[in-house]
């Protein structure tokens, strides 16, 4: 079996031997480098000087004995791995082999050397060291696999994907890689990393998108080189990988140089890892816009007009990397009152937003034959029980007579209104159970609103954030009341809470703001 061509270093301090021994490993096609005592074979290789795969080394030299030698090369981690083959015309006994090869040696030839039986050593040793050092290098590279396949699957935007799919991938093949993908949201979105560790840059889309689709369509994932002309100018190897049919494909490229079997399976793991990772992605961005349209399609469009009272309403989705929530709000004059309600269905998802459409359907429809919250709100957990056993929700309803400013409120488990009049905050604490739950709805509270009052009603997107408890949320929201008391008008209050409190919430906010007039 012949074996490819190594560099070798032969130390030895007789010239005529080390002659001989190169002679017969350049023959084979080796690349020799002499030495020709242990201080500069250890320089040679502890300095990089030269790339060595195999060393041939002479026990007994002038300066350093051959057994610390080896000794010292298999204590260095640069060089642990390189093959030494011992050899001497004096240390022939069975302790002086036993002492090479238990102090570093991988084989010990005794002189005089049959040259068959040197050249076979080598071809046997680098057989295996190579096969170890593939075998360590694959290993390594599956490692970062796993770690880029974790990180990917983490990411919340395309952009951000990509930017760390290209760094892990960088990383796997040490060495540049582009990447490039498109959704509806971002369009097409490429981005390169020039080493591993550099920081990934983005890349004119145009410039890396493939002029064709070897998958015509379909799922899967197809490997190929090409000249790389759009790339570094070099031959490439490129994978296209699709997770499900019709979807723009997954581009990544890598430099061909050094390319080998075992980094076309990587490369084919990590195109199809990383395609999963975009289709989920997608899968969810689309999620999220059916929600949101569905969402915003079930509030309402405009406010009715209510004489002597200021109304204003405010809805912000969750930020783009948190899930659509069932957020709510209702507002509906009838025969001398204001009805409204504020509400949250449990969960985050197109379900969530489902049932928040049919929480507030079967509000409306019950709110067309009795206008008091105890009954309506008795009524709607019924229905609740009976069609969704599995949903709980929450709600605040409230029934405000215009002329009086009687407030007559059913809370069912939301965060509690705040009433806001002279500086000072009061919060409506009387609730009942969540909506869903087997218990007795129809209690209210009872109250009245004073000329120049504000009542306030929130989501629990306002309030609850990492770090802070409900409590210490509240009172967040409480400072920020008062701090924005001095806006011209209800719509620039409301736009001042959320800037201050709102901004990248990982839940969806609702905001209901009621201010009697000071004329009533």
């Amino acid at each position: 079996m012949s074996t490819a061509a190594a560099d070798i270093l032969v130390v030895d301090d007789s010239p005529s031997k080390r002659y001989v021994i190169t002679s017969w490993l350049r023959r084979e096609g080796h690349r020799v480098t002499e030495a020709a005592t242990g201080a500069d074979a250890l320089a040679l290789l502890h300095d990089g000087a030269i790339p060595t795969e195999l060393v041939v080394l002479d026990v007994r030299l002038p300066d350093i004995d051959g057994f610390e030698v080896a000794e010292r090369i298999k204590d260095d981690p640069r060089t642990a791995a390189v093959p030494v083959i011992h050899i001497s015309a004096t240390a022939v006994h069975a302790v002086d082999r036993t002492q090479g090869l238990t102090r570093g040696a991988d084989a010990y030839l005794a002189e005089p050397i049959d040259p068959d039986e040197l050249l076979a050593t080598v071809g046997a040793l680098l057989r295996y060291s190579r096969a170890r050092q593939r075998a360590e290098r694959l290993a390594g590279r599956l490692t970062r696999l796993v770690e880029t396949t974790a990180a990917i699957n983490a990411a919340t935007s395309l952009p951000e994907l990509l930017r760390l799919g290209a760094a892990g991938a960088a990383r796997v093949f040490e060495g540049p890689v582009a990447v490039a993908a498109a959704s509806p949201e971002t369009g097409a979105v490429a981005v390169q990393v020039d080493a591993p560790g550099a920081v990934p840059r983005l890349r004119p889309a145009h410039r890396v998108q493939f002029d064709f689709d070897p998958l015509d369509g379909q799922p899967g994932t197809e490997l190929f080189g090409d000249d790389g002309g759009t790339w570094w100018g070099a031959p490439v190897w490129r994978v296209v990988a699709r997770a499900k049919e019709g979807r723009e494909p997954l581009h990544i490229a890598v430099p061909a140089a050094g390319f080998s079997d075992d980094d076309a399976d990587v490369l084919r793991q990590l195109g199809q890892a990383m395609a999963l990772a975009v289709e989920a992605l997608r899968s969810y961005d689309e999620e999220r816009r059916t929600a949101l349209t569905l969402q915003r399609s079930m509030l309402p469009a405009s406010l009715p007009p209510v004489p002597g009272y200021e109304i204003a309403v405010r809805y912000r989705p969750a930020s783009d990397h948190a899930s659509v929530g069932g957020d709510f709000y209702e507002v509906v004059a009838v025969d001398g009152h204001v009805v409204a309600a504020i509400g949250d269905v449990a969960g985050h998802s197109l379900r969530a937003a489902t049932i928040m459409a049919e929480v507030r359907h079967a509000l409306r429809a019950y709110l067309a034959e009795d206008h008091a919250p105890g009954p309506t709100m008795e009524r709607l957990n019924r229905m609740m029980l009976r069609f969704l056993p599995e949903e709980i929700a929450t709600m605040c309803l409230l029934r405000i007579e215009l002329a009086s400013g009687e407030v007559r409120m059913t809370n069912a488990g939301h965060p509690p209104p705040l009433r806001v009049a002279g500086g000072r905050i009061t919060a409506v604490e009387s609730r009942v159970a969540l909506l869903g739950v087997p218990t007795p709805h129809h209690g209210e509270t009872v109250f009245t609103l004073a000329p120049g009052e504000l009542l306030v009603l929130v989501t629990d997107g306002l309030i609850e954030r990492r770090g802070f408890t409900f409590n210490e949320g509240m009172e967040r929201l409480g400072e920020a009341l008062l701090d924005n008391l001095s806006q011209d008008t209800l719509d620039e209050f409301c736009d001042a809470l959320l800037a201050g409190l709102g901004e990248d919430t990982d839940d969806d906010v609702a905001l209901l703001v009621i201010r009697r007039g000071n004329s009533a």
